[in-house]
This record gives structure tokens, C-alpha cells and sequence, in this order.
């Protein structure tokens, strides 16, 4: 067996990353954060992701309802739920009562 090969082997399992979340951005927003957000988690260039959102909203609609989509569903940085789900949860609460 070749130690080199092992050793490699090894350093993959010790070194694994935390996993990626895809967070809609603080820093990097025009709006909502989302496609800063998005090209953080694909490691893509933000325009590209804008002109590709505007593209969808001229040519079929869909980029916009997917901006508002993502916006809704995609927690921002630093947060752990969306503002669908903090909606639900209030929703939920104030039903209880």
C-alpha cells in the first residue's frame, strides 16, 4: 500500500468543511440581498446572478417571482429563519390564543 495515498485519504476525512448555507447577504444587496447572497453560495460574480435575475423578469416573468421567492423562503446572514417562517410562527402564536 502506497503511504502517500493513505495519508491523503486521511487529510480529506479530517478536513472536511461545515456545510455552505445559502443566506441572502447583508453586505452585498441592492435590495433584498438575494443575489449577493446567491453568488456568495455558488462562488460566482454578483452581476452575472443580477443579470441573470433581470434577464428572467424581461424575457418571462419568472425572474421576479423568483426574487421574491428566494427573498421570502432564504434567511439572511446571521439569522436562522426566513421571513416566511417568522410569519408562520406569529400566525401560529397568535391562532393559539
Amino acid at each position: 500500500m502506497n503511504t502517500n495515498t493513505a495519508d491523503t485519504r486521511s487529510d480529506t476525512f479530517t478536513d472536511q468543511h461545515k456545510p455552505r448555507r445559502l443566506r441572502r447577504s447583508r453586505d452585498d444587496r441592492m435590495l433584498a440581498g438575494v443575489a449577493g447572497g446567491i453568488a456568495r453560495y455558488f462562488n460566482a460574480d454578483v452581476t452575472l446572478v443580477r443579470v441573470i435575475i433581470v434577464a428572467l423578469t424581461l424575457f418571462s416573468g419568472t425572474g421576479a417571482v423568483l426574487y421574491l421567492a428566494a427573498w421570502l423562503l432564504i434567511p439572511v446572514e446571521g439569522e436562522d429563519e426566513s421571513i416566511a417562517t417568522e410569519w408562520i410562527d406569529r400566525h401560529q402564536d397568535h391562532s393559539r390564543d
